[in-house]
This record gives C-alpha cells, structure tokens and sequence, in this order.
C-alpha cells in the first residue's frame, strides 16, 4: 500500500482552507493545517491524520519558528491560503496608505516568503499552490473595482512566476489557484458556488498537477487563466 501524501494548508482556520482540510482528509491524505489564531472549525475535526499548528505569515519569526517545529516532515503539496481583502471596494486614493501596504504584503509579499522558507520542506518535484484570484488577470479587468486586492493578486501572480523560474532546477510545480466566486465571508452570500463545490474542484486541480513542473495559473474548474 503506497504511503499517504502530505500537505500542508496555510490559513485553514475557516472558508476554503477549512474546506480544503475536510476534503484532503477524506482523500486519505495526511495534512499539517495552520490557523492565526486558534479556530473552533479546524478544532472541531478529529482525525490522527490531521497536525494543528498556528502562525501568521507576516510575521517571519514566527513562521521560521514552524519551519524548525516541522523539521521532520515532507510535504508533495503546501498550499498557502491565507490572505485579506480589506476595504476591497475602495479605490486606491481612499484607501489608507498602511491599508493598501498591508494588502500588497499579505497577499502577495508573505506567501512567496513563505514558499521560501518552506521550500526544503518539499519533496522532489512537489506542488507549492498559492490562493489568486481571477481578479489578478490584468488582462481580464475590463470594469475596475476592488483595486488594491486585484493588484495585490496580480503581483502575487508575478512573483510566483518569478519564484518558480528561480527554482526551475527542482522541477517543483506552482499553481497558482482561483477558486471561483464562493460563498465566504469574503466571497458574500451572493456568490456563484458553494465552499464544497470549489474545494473540491481545487484538489481535482491540485492532485491531477502532482509532479508536473511548472508555472499555472488555473481555476477550479482547471481551465487556464490568462495574466
């Protein structure tokens, strides 16, 4: 019997990293989930093949500090979920300059960071995905709105293609993951798809890219994006 896969899902604590947990868990993965600060979704699961542990990634101390607490594990996957859309529906020149910064480094800095740090935590020509938005297409914003968080996507796209060409020694894949319009608390009630509907349309994604190197930019559904 071939041993179980390992991930690691950063910024699980609720919404599609909650999800994302549940689903690869059911796949008979084993997964080393992260949260902020402790969250009662991930705390209600009960299975021996799910590792809580917690750390925010703007904070490097902190996440060198999980690096040093998983020294002994390898993942095929980290997933780096984690990310804010704060006063998403302000233009730029109101929103607060600390505001925006904190966008541009969650959401794009801190992930590339921490796929940094990690990168010796993967396994030969293992996946790092990273969550984006369609809303990082700068081809596709043909109507404005959400400035800050488009731009912090698209830089997010940017540096993850410069990531992966840095280490294309590796052969490591980068999927970079859309995963639809969801119903979250980011996503709103009027979203187009439930939580189940795209965390289960991402893992398809996920485990079908395992040990394809690479940069993509796909959505849930696995059709192509353009940048």
């Amino acid at each position: 019997m071939a041993e179980p896969r390992n991930a690691l899902i950063v910024g699980a604590s609720r919404g599609l990293g909650l999800g994302l947990v549940e689903t690869f868990l059911q796949r008979g993965w084993r997964v080393t989930a992260t949260q902020r600060s402790e969250a009662r979704g991930l705390a209600a699961l009960s299975s021996p093949a799910l590792q809580l542990e917690t750390v925010d990634i703007d904070d490097d101390a902190a996440v060198a500090a999980l690096h040093g607490r998983l020294s002994g594990q390898r993942f095929d996957l980290i997933f780096v979920v984690a990310g804010v859309a704060t006063q998403a529906h302000a233009p730029l020149h109101e929103l607060p300059r600390e505001v925006a910064a904190q966008v541009y480094l969650t959401n794009a800095v801190s992930p590339i960071r921490f796929a940094e740090t990690f990168l010796d935590r993967l396994v030969p020509h293992g996946t790092i995905a990273l969550m984006t938005s369609i809303l990082g297409s700068v081809a596709l914003n043909e109507d404005g709105g959400w400035e800050a968080y488009r731009a912090s996507k698209a830089a997010l796209n940017t540096y993850a293609r410069s990531f992966e060409f840095r280490h294309r020694d590796r052969g490591l894949g980068v999927v970079l993951m859309h995963p639809g319009w969801v119903r979250t608390d980011m996503g709103g009630a009027d979203a187009d798809l439930d939580v189940g509907t795209s965390v289960a349309g991402m893992s398809d994604v996920i485990e079908a890219r395992l040990g394809q190197p690479g940069c993509v930019y796909l959505d849930y559904a696995g059709a192509t994006l353009p940048w």
